[in-house]
């Protein structure tokens, strides 16, 4: 929705050369470049002359292809480039946008969601360009329920084109990350909508094609794909960083958390989760660089921060240089370059939760009231770590089909969404009498067979309405992955 006003308000539709400067960092908030990038433009970042020249100046000025070179405020942009876009080159600014309303009070909201105000602003008639008549605007009309109801309405049409066209890895994030912001707004306004429709879908990309993705962790720039490329993305993206670990978290649970990050500068991206989304298995796998089956305790944490320590010494890291820390207060010394922070306020939660998603909501919104997290973050970039944020697993509501009995053939995993059972169990009468799903074995050991509980199932006291995970949803598999520069962020 911003994204195609924005479009509109430039003219685009009418050039094959443009120069937006942003006035207000809308793109880093927005990302409102993709809807050019849909129309067939190319993007060109612009750092300096020099560099323009050298890079682009030749296809800018001859080539058919489309391009919009995006500056910074202040930055100098040649007479000849200039007169190639003719009279497609903009401001863009809140000013120039909102013209109706006083602009300082949306610098003020970190969290404003500029789709949600496009929605009300293109039919607002009134004069708003008052502080108090601004925010009486957003609080009363465009944060109102109906309106947000609306909105979350248009998103769940948005995620079901998505999820009929996704055909790979990136489709299947972004759908993540749309469906945790329609998640959040139906917890927090109380509405009675979901997108629980992308979890069959998802299911079968998983089934198929889940196995293949350990071809993707080093092609991608943007994300390590797995959560067991973490560790390789990161040595080779940065020379002094700390990964901070929140166990348990999903992307609902960040899109609530990240309003704490106001005036840190961060990229956004996800990563999947080893399965079965168990703590044991895909954090291992996320510290120590490994696939589950070479994990030397698969079915324990006690070995992490071990296997943490060895993996970062193979890139070279002496072992004085390396540390594994758990909570909110870590302090690494001066001589520290790789480092490891374990959080557990998240699974806590989960585990504790009795009142589903809203409650969810609830309690990470009072967490990212605290600003722990942020204030972590802060302190580790002062230092000059460049910080990375990450989750082993996310988390789903689930209701309970009756407590497991046990069988004397399963492996002890604490797990209620999963069973991992000897080859000599009777695996199709478990898999009738209890809905479950047979895992293909990707990256685990093969001598065991893996069973997952159905989508919204658990082993829970029946019909007890609960928040776990273990399982193969979107919510706990695709976890976030945020990428924070030290460079970006100290001055």
């Amino acid at each position: 929705m911003f994204a195609e006003y924005v479009y509109e308000k430039t003219y685009a539709f009418n050039a094959t050369r443009m120069v937006l400067y942003d006035e207000d960092g809308l793109e880093e908030k927005t990302h409102y470049l993709e809807e050019f990038e849909n129309r067939g433009f190319q993007i060109i970042r612009y750092k300096d002359d020099l560099s323009f020249r050298i890079e682009w100046e030749d296809r800018f000025k001859n080539s058919r292809d489309k391009y919009l070179i995006l500056a910074q405020p202040n930055a100098y942009i040649p007479y000849d480039i200039l007169k190639v876009c003719g009279l497609h080159s903009f401001r863009i600014s809140l000013m120039y946008l909102f013209p109706q309303l006083q602009t300082q009070y949306v610098r003020e909201r970190p969290e404003m969601n500029y789709d949600l105000l496009c929605m009300d602003y293109q039919d607002l008639s009134d004069d708003c360009r008052t502080y108090d008549k601004t925010k009486t605007f957003i609080e009363r009309v465009v944060y109102g329920k109906d309106n947000v109801h609306e909105y979350v309405n248009q998103l769940i049409e948005d995620v079901s084109v998505l999820v009929n066209k996704a055909q790979n890895y990136k489709d299947w994030i972004h759908i993540a990350e749309r469906k945790s912001e329609i998640d959040v707004y139906c917890a927090a306004y109380g509405i009675d909508a979901n997108a629980e429709f992308v979890q069959e879908p998802f299911l079968k990309f998983v089934v198929e094609q889940f196995g293949k993705l350990s071809g993707k962790i080093t092609s991608d720039p943007q994300t390590p794909v797995l959560v067991k490329g973490a560790m390789d993305y990161m040595y080779s993206h940065s020379d002094k960083f700390v990964i901070i670990v929140m166990d348990g978290m999903s992307e609902f649970d960040w899109t609530i958390l990240s309003r704490s990050f106001h005036g840190i500068n961060y990229e956004r991206s996800a990563a999947f989760a080893m399965i079965p989304t168990i703590t044991s298995l895909s954090r291992q796998s996320l510290v120590s660089g490994k696939y589950p089956l070479q994990l030397s305790s698969p079915w324990s944490t006690s070995k992490e921060g071990k296997e943490f320590t060895d993996y970062a010494m193979s890139f070279g890291f002496r072992k004085d240089q390396v540390e594994y820390h758990r909570g909110y207060d870590a302090d690494f010394g001066l001589m520290i370059r790789c480092g490891c922070v374990i959080i557990n306020d998240i699974d806590d939660m989960v585990h504790g939760q009795q009142q589903g998603r809203a409650g969810m909501y609830r309690d990470v919104e009072y967490l990212t009231n605290t600003n722990k997290l942020a204030t972590l973050v802060r302190n580790l970039l002062g230092r000059g770590f460049d910080v990375y944020i990450s989750a082993d697993h996310g988390n789903t509501p689930c209701v309970g089909q009756g407590k497991l009995v046990k069988l004397g053939v399963e492996t002890e995993t604490k797990s209620r969404r999963m069973l991992v059972l000897e080859q000599f169990a009777d695996k199709e009468k478990m898999r009738e009498q209890y809905d479950m799903i047979e895992y293909p074995k990707y990256f685990l050991d093969k001598k065991y067979d893996y069973l997952i509980c159905n989508i919204g199932k658990s082993f829970d006291a029946k019909g007890d309405k609960v928040m776990t995970h273990g399982g193969i949803t979107v919510d706990e598999v695709i976890v976030p992955f945020i990428k924070i520069k030290a460079a970006d962020n100290n001055g």
